[in-house]
């Protein structure tokens, strides 16, 4: 399984390689586009495109509907995750061997 995040193609930095940078949050990484880049989507037509990034690459293409659900779900995970990282060491914990004393 792979994990997609989302991000907006910001700019073409090498068209000839296919390198663009994506805005993922607020985090700005270059990339890899040629997955995204074909005879119906140019490479110059990918600047403000939304596309799932996994890897350094650009592995398909979502609309912003997408893009936001998918931001939305992702922050609910790291949400949950930090919750039950919180519930499994919490401050008043008592380890097995404080308990054993």
């Amino acid at each position: 399984m792979c994990l997609g995040i989302p991000g907006c193609i910001v700019s073409i930095d090498n068209a000839d390689d296919l390198i663009a940078t994506v805005d993922v949050s607020g985090v700005r990484r270059q990339i890899n586009i040629s997955c995204v880049v074909d005879d119906a989507h140019p490479v110059d037509s990918c600047v403000g495109d939304w596309v799932l990034v996994h890897v350094g690459f650009a592995m398909s293409r979502i609309n912003e509907a997408e893009a936001a659900e998918t931001l939305r779900l992702l922050k609910e995970l790291g949400d949950l995750q930090a919750e039950l990282e919180n519930m499994r060491t919490p401050a008043d914990a008592v380890t097995a061997e404080e308990q054993g004393s």
